[in-house]
C-alpha cells in the first residue's frame, strides 16, 4: 500500500500556474494609481494636521500640569508619526511582501 503514494502524489499536484499582474487586463488601472497616490498625499498631509494639534495639545497639556492632557499629546504624536511611516512606506512594504510571496514554490 505504501508502494502507491509515491505515484499517486504528483497525480494530483496541479500543473504550473504562472499569473502575474499586468497593466492592461482592465480599463482604468492609470486611473486607480492617480488615485491611490492622490490618497497618500492626503494622508500624509493629514498626518501632518495631527502630529501639529497633537504637539499643541501636548504643550497645553505640560503647561497647564494636566498629565493626562499631555499624555493624550504624546500619543497622538506617535500616532501620526506612525500613520506618516506606514503611509510613506505602503509600497515599499507591499513590494517587499509580494518578493517574498513569489519565492514560495
Amino acid at each position: 500500500m505504501l508502494d502507491l503514494v509515491p505515484t499517486i502524489v504528483p497525480a494530483l499536484v496541479p500543473m504550473d500556474i504562472n499569473i502575474t499582474p499586468n497593466d492592461d487586463g482592465l480599463p482604468g488601472i492609470a486611473a486607480l494609481r492617480t488615485i491611490v497616490g492622490a490618497v497618500m498625499t492626503v494622508a500624509l498631509i493629514l498626518s501632518v494636521l495631527a502630529l501639529l494639534i497633537s504637539a499643541i495639545v501636548w504643550g497645553f497639556g505640560s503647561n497647564s500640569s494636566n498629565p493626562h492632557l499631555a499624555s493624550r499629546g504624546k500619543v497622538g504624536v506617535l500616532v501620526s508619526c506612525a500613520a506618516a511611516i506606514i503611509t510613506g512606506g505602503a509600497v515599499t512594504l507591499i513590494n517587499f511582501f509580494w518578493n517574498v510571496g513569489g519565492t514560495i514554490s
